[in-house]
């Protein structure tokens, strides 16, 4: 099973903190108004200045490195390791537009914290809210999607019957499958997914997407082809007794529209666009896993 944004978080701080790379987190812990980013945003600072997860950039993001990085000088020179928090104005502390009120904890995390990064990966994974998609298809644009997807609050199950149309490595929020019989993953499919359907073969095709529109539970079915071949597919889907309810459910041409172009780069931009869209207008923002403050 792939982790979570939160937990692979963790994992960098605690594989850092393993090697002897003593780490600062950075953490949103208060927001009043318009910010940045929403209380549980989180960046890690090492010691080199070298730094990973964001709390909104510009000028907040800025001083709060500067702030890690000063935290670490002072435990390089006599072992301190005293907490601090930034509490700002947006507009009239940093010149930042947003206008709201932010409020980070920061905290330096050495060996001694092993046991509780262990424990924040544990809980990371059991919260784990990301979106549920399922990818058919291997080829070029598929390859594409999962790439685009990769960085986003979205847990990918890729699938194709062929071994060799995936790449060596996979993104790590993306679990790949080689099987004979694609069409059977529908009915393991969990309920709410996004499914996207752009396999090698048609037919392969037009069965996946029988099935995954023969679910009521499966709110969005993305079909990769023209309008001619929606046509083709929405009267065949009819024979097979598809429902109009459950037809509105099928996004051919899959993407947003008004996006021009054929490279695989832009239709995957175009569907993860989608995608996002789709994931906010039916599902309540999930509450960040690791977003409680980060005492032990």
């Amino acid at each position: 099973m792939s982790m979570s944004p939160a937990a692979l978080f963790f994992r960098r701080v605690l594989d850092a903190v393993e090697q002897g790379r003593p780490i600062v987190i950075a953490a949103v812990t208060e927001t009043k108004g318009s910010a940045p980013r929403d209380e549980g945003a989180m960046m890690a600072v090492l010691a080199d200045g070298g730094y990973f997860g964001t709390i909104g950039g510009g000028a907040l993001e800025w001083e709060a490195q500067a702030q890690a990085r000063s935290m670490h000088m002072a435990f390089a020179a006599d072992g301190t390791t005293e907490a601090r928090q930034m509490r700002r104005a947006l507009g009239p502390d940093l010149g930042q537009c947003c206008g709201g009120h932010v409020m980070i904890d920061l905290a330096l995390v050495a060996r001694d914290k092993v046991p509780w990064l262990a424990s924040r990966i544990r809980s990371a994974l059991s919260a784990d809210t990301r979106q549920p998609v399922a990818l058919f298809g291997a080829g070029h644009v598929g390859r594409a999607v999962a790439l685009a997807l990769a960085p986003l609050p979205f847990h990918l199950v890729w699938i194709d019957s062929r071994k060799e149309a995936f790449p060596d490595k996979v993104p790590a929020n993306c679990d790949a499958f080689t099987l004979a019989d694609p069409v059977a993953v529908i009915a393991r499919t969990p309920p709410g997914a996004l499914v996207l359907v752009m396999t090698h073969d048609h037919g392969l095709d037009l069965a996946i997407t029988a099935a995954a529109l023969g679910r009521d539970d499966l709110p969005f079915v993305g079909l990769i082809g023209s309008a001619t071949k929606r046509a083709r597919f929405v009267r065949q889907l009819r024979d097979l007794g598809l429902t109009e309810a459950r037809l509105a459910a099928l996004h051919c041409p899959v993407g947003l529209p008004g996006i021009t172009g054929k490279e695989p780069a832009v239709i995957a931009a175009s569907i993860a666009a989608q995608l996002l869209a789709e994931r906010s207008q039916r599902l309540p923002e999930p509450a960040i896993a690791d977003g409680a403050a980060f005492s032990s």
